[in-house]
């Protein structure tokens, strides 16, 4: 006691002596327990590889708390830096480095195998089709790890019917691609080998190498007179550069400063593509164009039976829905989701009641453009005001005025990619023309951008989704009724210039957006399952594919 009493002197605060106390009363407890057991028995309890497993989730748990405490201890700049680390780091890591020594132990597409597993003698509507992919190289080898790019696919073509596929890697060489039998008749798989994984390990290097496969040209006005100079989204610290810089979104681009002409004076932007590459002479070999897309999957085809099928009844389509892949699935031409009942906006009457007293802002890339052009074309009530601009990207308005509607498309802010003049006047990014919508029940806005963001590393993307993300919680705070639509990317025509356009990095962007808006109170126009199941294979999809994207808008909105 005498000793214990020593101890407590030591700590004149009582906080610190009740901690003391605690700490000694579990040692006693920890030690009276010990003694009660064998001791062998717990020599044998700590090796158990079971406790030593939760041991790891315990010291994982105690990093993901940490970490959380660090974040919102951290700086809006920290911790924003910090949710870029952690998104690149867990993408380096789905797609490691694979080694590549020559073309002929790559994946094969005619080598490799597709069988259906465990055949039925019956197929019915809602079943799921598996198929199972056995990859091999060209000498017939089976591969011993996974990463290849894969676009799945079921198609009716009598039917106009198709459905994306979800794909399943082993990380061996086998993969199971999974399909959703949504509608009657013989349905036939396909699986396109779109890059094999040394492809993919390339493309995912080469993007996060450089930033100058894209050349930015600036037009400038000195007096009446333009002068063109090179611009950048990065620094080059050997010239006088005119900045033009974000600092609360820490967004950044660069001209080179024309001699006697102010910064103030830039006025338009073209773009050329480089003739830069950060791929190997050997890699460009997996990029041409017969090793692209190709069919894995050799004359299957199953009959699908209704089989008495009850329809269960959905929810009808609102905003927040979470969007499961597929989300849908074409059948006569006409997109059908697979999670929410919709109503079919066929009439032309429909559309204008749900429109009315409406102000829709389309904020993003040409493929939302798309949806004015479409709009104008079927609503011949709403017409086009003059803003005075130039050119295919300016801001395009549609009103009508008895109905009370406007719909305006503004592309998003740099990069903007187009061999084509566009003016810079105006221009904003995303996060910033959020900024500027007051809101109401009566207000909608969809986003959309990627395509123009594939050439450049991904961390430009990443931190322009994390902004969009935080302007859309900033506009919720003032205006939570307002309506909020992220439509995704759409796939795209196969380019030879993959390292540029493959819809690799459109897949990986995808990934990134559903990541970043995961929590959002927003709809999700999921693009790229819809381009995949009409295989609509073109940067600006036909009108059927527009018209059932406008659809699901009008669903999420009215």
């Amino acid at each position: 006691m005498a000793a214990l009493r020593t101890l407590l002197a030591l700590f004149p605060n009582a906080s610190a002596r009740k901690l003391l106390l605690m700490m000694l009363f579990v040692l006693v407890f920890w030690l009276v327990f010990m003694a009660s057991k064998d001791h062998t028995e717990f020599l044998l309890h700590i090796n158990n590889p079971i406790n030593l497993r939760r041991w790891h989730i315990f010291k994982d748990l105690l990093h993901s708390e940490r970490r959380l405490q660090n974040t919102t201890s951290a700086s809006p700049v920290e911790a924003d830096l910090m949710m870029v680390t952690e998104i690149l780091e867990k993408l380096n890591r789905q797609i490691p480095p694979r080694p590549f020594t020559h073309l002929n132990t790559t994946t094969s597409a005619k080598e490799s195998r597709a069988t259906i597993l465990n055949p039925r003698g019956t197929y019915c509507i809602g079943d799921q089709l598996d198929v199972l992919l056995v990859a091999k190289d060209y000498f017939g080898h089976k591969k011993k790890y996974g990463g290849d790019f894969l676009r799945a696919r079921i198609f009716s073509p009598a039917l106009k019917a198709g459905a994306s596929g979800k794909v399943t890697d082993f990380n061996n060489g086998t993969y199971v691609v999974s399909f959703t039998l949504f509608w009657e008749g013989p349905v036939s798989p396909s699986i396109l080998l779109m890059h094999p994984s040394e492809g993919v390990s390339a493309l995912w290097r080469a993007r996060n190498q450089g930033y100058d496969r894209i050349i930015f040209t600036g037009q400038f006005l000195n007096g009446t007179s333009p002068v063109f100079t090179e611009c950048s989204l990065t620094l080059n610290a050997n010239t006088e550069q005119c900045q033009y810089l974000d600092a609360r979104d820490h967004e950044a681009f660069y001209c080179i400063k024309p001699t006697h002409v102010p910064c103030e004076a830039l006025t338009h932007m073209r773009t050329n593509n480089n003739n830069v590459s950060y791929l190997s002479l050997k890699e460009h070999l997996l990029f041409r164009r017969f090793n692209m897309a190709v069919e894995m999957v050799k004359n299957l085809t199953i009959t699908v039976s209704p089989c008495n099928r009850i329809e269960t009844k959905k929810r009808k389509c609102q905003i927040g829905m979470k969007t499961p892949f597929p989300s849908g699935y074409t059948f006569k031409g006409k997109w059908i989701s697979t999670f929410c009942q919709q109503n079919m906006f066929s009439d032309i009457k429909d559309i204008n009641n749900c429109l009315t007293r409406k102000l829709i802002y389309l904020m993003g890339d040409s493929t939302l453009r798309q949806w004015v052009y479409y709009l104008n074309k079927v609503v011949k009530t709403l017409t086009f005001f003059d803003d005075h601009g130039t050119g295919m990207f300016h801001t395009h308005v549609l009103l009508d005025t008895n109905r009370h509607i406007l719909v305006q498309w503004k592309k998003h802010g740099h990069p903007f990619v187009t061999k084509k003049l566009f003016s810079v006047k105006d221009d904003n990014y995303i996060p910033r023309e959020i900024d500027q919508v007051a809101g109401d029940s009566g207000t909608a806005i969809v986003i959309s951008f990627g395509q123009h963001f594939r050439p450049f590393p991904i961390n430009i993307f990443i931190r322009r989704a994390i902004n969009v993300k935080k302007a859309i919680e900033r506009l919720f705070l003032r205006s939570p009724d307002t309506k909020v639509i992220i439509k995704t990317e759409n796939i795209r025509e196969v380019n030879e210039n993959a390292e540029i356009f493959s819809d690799f990095h459109g897949s990986i962007q995808n990934l990134i957006l559903r990541d970043i808006f995961r929590d959002l109170n927003v709809g999700i126009i999921d693009a790229w399952d819809m381009t995949i199941a009409y295989r609509s294979e073109d940067v600006h999809p036909p009108n059927s594919v527009i018209e059932s994207q406008i659809a699901m808008f009008l669903n999420y909105i009215c």
